[in-house]
């Protein structure tokens, strides 16, 4: 799995004209299932956005976690993540999950996601979004499970 996640002051996804999914300070994270991936995977990916420390604590080094926090979670699915972009000009997705699988790993994710850290919130697979942020720092890093 492929994930970029972001340090945010503020993130929304809208779908239809209606908000689904907002947050103050914490993560906003785009998630893209590559076609070998499974639970672990999700699993693992979420252990590491949970606990990966990137927000200041009082000396202002990045040693604070979304759980130490306590702040907001958006998961936002994005396949596009899973193109490869080596040749040419135009994206491959030959590596990226297919929909069914896709929908079921990020399903997986989300539910583990609610679970483990609850108040999260969710794109919706599938779905035409819309999505804005306030990037804070800008801090961003890809993460890969």
């Amino acid at each position: 799995m492929i994930s970029i996640i972001q340090r945010v002051s503020r993130a929304k996804v809208t779908v239809g004209g209606n908000d689904i999914g907002i947050i103050d300070q914490g993560i906003m994270v785009l998630v893209a299932v590559e076609k070998n991936d499974g639970k672990a995977q999700a699993d693992r990916l979420l252990e590491r956005i949970l606990n990966y420390r990137i927000f200041a604590d009082a000396d202002d080094k990045m040693n604070l976690s979304l759980r130490d926090i306590q702040g907001g979670l958006l998961v936002v699915p994005q396949f596009t993540l899973a193109a490869d972009t080596q040749k040419g000009n135009r994206p491959s997705f030959t590596s990226a999950a297919p929909p069914e699988l896709g929908r079921e790993l990020f399903g997986y994710f989300q539910q583990q996601a609610a679970l483990l850290y609850p108040g999260s919130q969710f794109g919706e697979f599938g779905a035409d979004m819309k999505v804005a942020l306030i990037n804070d720092g800008p801090v961003t890093f890809t993460l890969r499970c």
